[in-house]
């Protein structure tokens, strides 16, 4: 088994807040994360994908086509939009990092099969800041 992934970027915007919650209590738990006139971040995106080459080529996937089905799938969605406002899959959900990553999962499990028969998708890995990131392995 191989793993093979490829890094993406984006900026987004957000905002952490619980609308059954004061303005006090968003404040209190997500700090400035709660900004009524949200915050962005420059996202980096790595989705790795799992498989035994394919002996003709030597590849799990072709990256230059999973490069294309991460952008036109998820980046070309995100990138500059407001992940609260502007974005169909994160639509009633809580923007933060942990559920967009679960998502982004969701759009790619069954659609990297579809590039390459031979590949599966092994991890989302969405870093929100440098120091700050999350990793999905699916349910």
């Amino acid at each position: 088994m191989v793993y093979v992934s490829r890094k993406e970027h984006f900026n987004a915007a957000h905002k952490l807040s619980n609308p059954a919650w004061s303005k006090e209590k968003n404040a209190e738990v997500f700090g400035p994360c709660a900004n009524e006139n949200w915050h962005g971040h420059n996202f980096d995106l790595i989705i790795t994908v799992k498989g035994d080459p394919d002996p003709e080529t030597g590849f799990v996937i072709d990256l230059k086509k999973l490069s294309m089905l991460i952008r036109t799938e998820v980046v070309e969605k995100v990138d500059h939009k407001n992940l609260n406002l502007d974005v169909d899959f994160m639509r009633d959900k809580m923007a933060s990092t942990e559920n967009l990553a679960i998502e982004i999962w969701r759009i790619l499990s069954p659609a990297v099969p579809r590039v390459s028969a031979r590949a599966q998708l092994h991890s989302v890995r969405l870093f929100e800041t440098p120091r700050n990131y999350v990793e999905y392995f699916g349910d």
